[in-house]
């Protein structure tokens, strides 16, 4: 990984016990979860982008076009990616930030980032990287303009931690954007049941020879909040002026809120 020194960080520790927590439809102990989904992506990262284009037939492009429109990143702005995996969305906040603002892209799981960071540098784009948790960022407070988060809160084991630790590096003025699975309307829940149980597995098994991967994947969608419920997370985490947009009939939702200080 690039060597970047990070700003010090007053994040909190978290003694998580033996409480236990979901791994999908599992139930784990919270101190495994942080490992099994770190399996999980250790096992996809080589495939993952392949694998996003071939489960939502192109769609998460679209989707990840809309968060960065909603971010309005400007020229000079630092701007802090969570779980950026493969990097699309610091790609394009260094872009609009430009050479005068400062990107960084992070992950817990090292593959995932060291994936985003070759294709980076395949671009010319030399972004600041750095595998931390979202629950203890290292960073310090008041520090970023933006924070973005797309599909990996689902997978923390204390989202209100996380979603604390985001607005807590934010400036005054700041927003934190979260874009991720939701719930789907009504109608159109059994079509997407089936398709999630049956051709997720496949695909997994098929190109990326892991099919328990994108089971769990199903499966971790089905136990993440609704859309409203995330909402309230946001406002008690300490963001006001919270909303959020459906996307693709509420199979994804992006949620944005600004801390006031």
């Amino acid at each position: 990984m690039q060597n970047t020194d990070i700003p010090s960080s007053s994040a909190p520790e978290r003694d998580s016990g033996d409480t236990s927590t979901h791994f999908g439809f599992s139930s784990v102990p919270e101190r495994e979860k942080a490992g099994k989904v770190a399996e999980v992506f250790h096992s996809v990262a080589g495939r993952y982008d392949v694998m996003n284009d071939l489960m939502s037939a192109g769609l998460h492009r679209v989707w990840k076009a809309f968060t960065i429109g909603r971010a309005n990143v400007r020229p000079g702005m630092k701007v802090l990616d969570i779980a950026g995996g493969t990097g699309d969305l610091a790609r394009a906040f260094a872009r609009r930030a430009g050479p005068s603002g400062e990107v960084w892209l992070t992950d817990i799981n090292d593959s995932m980032l060291r994936v985003g960071r070759d294709r980076l540098t395949d671009l010319g784009l030399l972004l600041p990287v750095a595998v931390c948790d979202a629950e203890k960022l290292p960073f310090p407070s008041g520090y970023f303009d933006r924070v973005s988060v797309a599909f990996g809160l689902r997978n923390m084991t204390h989202k209100d931690q996380a979603l604390a630790e985001m607005r807590r590096v934010l400036k005054p003025g700041g927003k934190l954007l979260v874009l991720e699975f939701s719930r789907i309307a009504k109608p159109l829940a059994p079509a997407y049941d089936w398709y999630s149980f049956n051709v997720l597995p496949w695909l997994g098994r098929k190109v990326a020879g892991d099919e328990h991967s994108y089971r769990y994947l199903a499966e971790s969608i089905r136990m993440h909040p609704d859309q409203a419920t995330l909402a309230g997370m946001l406002e008690e985490a300490g963001l006001a002026r919270v909303r959020y947009f459906n996307l693709s009939a509420g199979l994804v939702a992006l949620h944005e809120g600004v801390y006031l200080g």
